[in-house]
């Protein structure tokens, strides 16, 4: 049997939760129904949009935008600024629900999942049937709705699900893309960002159906193996399967070869920032706090060097991570130049388990720790949403093209 995929995915999912529960707490306004968006402070006007009402869509409110620009649009424009404890009650409930469903269910982010609807299908008419009944339950029990693609390629049913919204259901099998997905335009595709969006223009490319007619060995001379996987998903070719196991991970790195040798103090910590931000990231999204961090140095002599250091309280921290791997730098760095920096995390525990901070740290943290945590969810939602790239800091805008990841 050909096997079948939902992808399902909550509609703008932190406004839709933000207003579920103001209306359990006995608001008479709904969000969803107005121009309204998610993110940062309506008095002190700073933050970007994180999610919008489709009335907001009205004022070309965009998602990413900076909350100044969107009241610029339109003055009277509700600002709720968001609520990570609660999406993340809302994310629990609806994985709970979808699993005692099935159990086949791949999570990729805090709102959005695959299921393989193949072993649970002698249960229903058809999937469409499945899907609108997945979709009617969550919106009767838990107030909120949700899109549901159905396909036999796991990125058409994404496609699907982002067709029109809310609270439907489409389908777009193979045998449809066709008809309903290559008269679209290439930057409705799946994974095609902005700057791939442009090449393509350059190359004449303005539908997702000219992409998929195009000699995909031009299209790779000027986008590499992003421009082969753009050009097989316009085609609807994804073997792919729902992934339902996690292995157990037992350390989370990253670490950077530089175009540059570096031979200072302050270019070695941006490097560091970089590292700590994507292994925090790492650790954040994988539910995960590091106990144990090390720093590897590799120099232009090619000689290697590490240290390493038991935390006083674990952690998933961008901040603290970032303070930690600068301290095993400063111990271990001999003035060589550097060609190789690395950060890795050890001994991991899950976040769901009690941890013991002692006076020195509580002392030192209470007062930094929660501002950090909203400002790593906030940064790790935006990067999630809308890519690796959408956010970065100031401090490492300039070496943000000086070095390669491993």
């Amino acid at each position: 049997m050909c096997p079948i995929f939902f992808h399902i995915d909550v509609n703008s999912a932190f406004l839709s939760w933000t207003a579920t529960e103001n209306l359990r707490n006995g608001s008479a306004e709904d969000l969803r129904t107005i121009p309204s968006i998610i993110g940062g402070d309506m008095e002190k006007r700073h933050g970007v949009v994180l999610a919008k009402s489709i009335p907001a869509k009205k004022y070309k409110i965009q998602t990413g935008e900076p909350i100044v620009n969107a009241l610029r649009k339109y003055p009277a424009l509700v600002v709720a600024a968001p609520n990570h404890d609660l999406y993340s009650t809302y994310s629990k409930k609806l994985f709970h629900y979808l699993s005692n469903i099935c159990p086949d269910i791949e999570q990729v982010s805090i709102d959005e999942c695959y299921m393989d609807f193949t072993p649970i299908s002698r249960k229903y008419a058809s999937p469409v049937d499945a899907a609108t009944s997945i979709k009617d339950h969550i919106y009767a029990e838990f107030g909120f709705t949700v899109n549901i693609g159905i396909s036999d390629r796991k990125v058409l049913a994404k496609m699907a699900s982002d067709f029109k919204k809310p609270n439907l259901v489409h389908t777009l099998y193979h045998s449809e893309i066709a008809e309903k997905m290559w008269h679209l335009p290439v930057s409705e595709l799946y994974m095609c960002g902005k700057s791939s969006v442009d090449c393509l223009h350059n190359l004449g490319i303005l539908t997702i159906g000219d992409l998929a007619k195009s000699d995909v060995g031009i299209i790779e001379m000027h986008l590499k193996s992003h421009g082969r996987l753009l050009w097989e998903y316009a085609n609807g070719m994804d073997d792919s399967r729902v992934e339902t196991t996690r292995s157990e991970l037992k350390g989370v790195g990253n670490s950077i070869t530089l175009q540059k040798d570096v031979t200072d103090v302050k270019e070695a910590r941006r490097v560091l920032l970089h590292l700590a931000e994507s292994v925090g990231s790492r650790l954040r999204r994988q539910e995960r706090l590091a106990t144990m961090i090390s720093v590897e140095i590799k120099y232009n002599t090619f000689q290697s060097v590490s240290h390493q250091m038991t935390l006083g309280t674990a952690t998933d921290s961008t901040r603290l991570i970032y303070e930690n791997a600068c301290q095993l730098f400063d111990e271990l760095w001999n003035q060589t130049p550097v060609r190789l920096l690395g950060i890795r995390t050890s001994k991991l525990i899950s976040v769901q388990e009690p941890v013991q901070m002692n006076l020195f740290d509580y002392q030192s943290q209470c007062g930094k720790s929660e501002k950090q945590k909203q400002l790593d969810q906030t940064i790790d939602t935006i990067r999630e949403k809308f890519g690796a790239s959408s956010i970065t800091r100031c401090s490492l805008l300039k070496a943000k093209d000086d070095f390669k990841k491993h």
